[in-house]
């Protein structure tokens, strides 16, 4: 199997105690991470969030996008309910990677939206793939899973490797004057459901 299980280890974090475990997709080279929080090989579904790395958001708080707050409330709800999981994936950048991302940002600096500033470098809007999650979920025991995301491509991309998405769970968050464009065009662009951020809700001049 190119994708592996190597080590896990408590992780004490301001939501409470996660394991965190560690996998290595030799096809790729990137590592990636998943949060656990209480038993989660019951066979009962269990409620998961799939977050691609932004560093960007996720470190340093960015307002440009929604992913900080989206990972931030993820983890409080598998607080709340004392069970869960997070894949956290290395796919910065829709997978254009860091650097990349940063060009697409000068891109959109200067007009483009996200799609555009991908399509604008020579990548198509969104390069992400989820293979990797069914590796990482047998290694963990989970059969089922509530998926946490706006995006029904995701959805239909993990179910397209076998796993048994059964029931999606909405996750918008994080909404500001800076990302409300982003936003717009996840919604209108790549069919992520999120409500009062269509075209049609455009601020007025």
């Amino acid at each position: 199997m190119p994708v592996k299980f190597v080590a896990r280890s408590h992780l004490p974090t301001r939501y409470g105690l996660f394991e965190i475990h560690a996998f290595e997709d030799s096809h790729t080279g990137k590592e990636h991470v998943a949060l656990v929080m209480g038993c989660v090989d019951d066979g009962q579904p269990v409620l998961m969030r799939v977050h691609s790395e932004c560093l960007t958001g996720d470190a340093f708080g960015s307002q440009r996008c929604d992913c900080g707050p989206q990972l931030d409330l993820a983890m409080r709800k598998i607080a709340e309910a004392g069970r869960g999981v997070i894949l956290y994936l290395r796919q910065e950048g829709r997978g254009i990677g860091l650097v990349n991302k940063v060009r697409a940002y000068a891109l959109q600096d200067q007009g483009a939206d996200t799609v555009e500033a991908n399509e604008q470098l020579g990548f198509a809007p969104d390069l992400r793939e989820y293979s990797m999650c069914e590796r990482m979920l047998r290694t963990l025991g989970i059969a089922s899973v509530c998926l946490m995301t706006n995006n029904p491509l995701k959805v239909d991309a993990l179910r397209a490797h076998g796993l048994l998405v059964a029931e999606r769970i909405p996750l918008q968050t994080g909404e500001n004057p800076h990302n409300m464009a982003y936003l717009r065009t996840k919604h209108d662009k790549m069919g992520h459901m999120l409500e009062g951020v269509s075209d049609h809700s455009k601020p007025s001049d």
